[in-house]
């Protein structure tokens, strides 16, 4: 199994990671890209279930606990991966209860991962354009705050890079309506009238900023462009990875 290890300025009793493409039981389209089994954890892609079980078991060896698993609709609710309902339906969570596991599960859109200096609450969000601009990242950290966590930090997952996420002129408008600085995360599409070019890590830093989170690490990486994670965009089947963040 591979993965990818956040490197950020979290406290030592905070565990995080994300899961790459390779290293688990399922076929194509869902393998690793080279013929090789892959490690899809999404249960809503048409993978074989049985073999996403032993995907997310393989996954549990490393962990504390059962993750959080939520089904994601690109909103802005936030749930505590301590006390999930019986169908848990969000794009956040949050924890202060040692060994429980926050996760999100994405394949172009941005995972983000919290946690406060202190090393009492952890977050984590599912970013993609809609839930960014309706606000789950600033959801977040208002749930992070509201239990008590002060000087908090992020980490940008693995999403689709700013020379692959093509966007139409609502979603450019969604953003700058609401923030006029988002401009500078959008250029024109060159030779594609009406089309623009967004940098998704540029929009999360900006919301991040508004809400006093400054110390922002991640970035630079590309779901599309690099083949050792799944992308929605690059493959239309395809599986899902997982960002993951727990106290110890």
């Amino acid at each position: 199994m591979e993965l990818l290890i956040p490197d950020w300025a979290a406290p030592a009793n905070i565990g995080a990671l994300t899961t790459l493409r390779a290293g688990g039981f399922s076929p194509a389209p869902y393998g690793d890209g080279q013929g090789g089994g892959g490690l899809n954890l999404g249960t809503h892609v048409d993978d074989d279930p049985a073999l996403v079980a032993r995907n997310r078991a393989l996954l549990r060896r490393l962990l504390p606990s059962e993750p959080a698993w939520l089904t994601q609709v690109h909103g802005v609710a936030v749930l505590d991966a301590a006390a999930l309902p019986d169908q848990p339906t969000a794009d956040a969570c949050i924890s202060s209860t040692p060994g429980a596991v926050c996760v999100m599960m994405t394949a172009d859109c941005l995972p983000v991962l919290f946690c406060d200096r202190a090393g009492t609450v952890v977050g984590a969000a599912h970013a993609g354009w809609r839930g960014l601009a309706g606000g789950v990242l600033e959801a977040t950290v208002a749930a992070m705050r509201a239990r008590g966590a002060q000087d908090i930090i992020a980490w940008l997952g693995p999403a689709i890079g700013p020379e692959q996420f093509e966007v139409d002129a609502e979603v450019r408008e969604a953003f700058i309506t609401q923030q006029a600085a988002a401009q500078h995360a959008f250029r024109a599409y060159p030779g594609r009238p009406g089309k623009y070019l967004a940098d998704i890590y540029e929009l999360a830093r900006q919301r991040l900023a508004s809400m006093d989170v400054h110390d922002v690490s991640g970035g630079g990486l590309c779901t599309v462009s690099d083949p050792r994670f799944y992308s929605y965009r690059r493959e239309k089947t395809t599986g899902r990875m997982g960002s993951l963040v727990w106290l110890k």
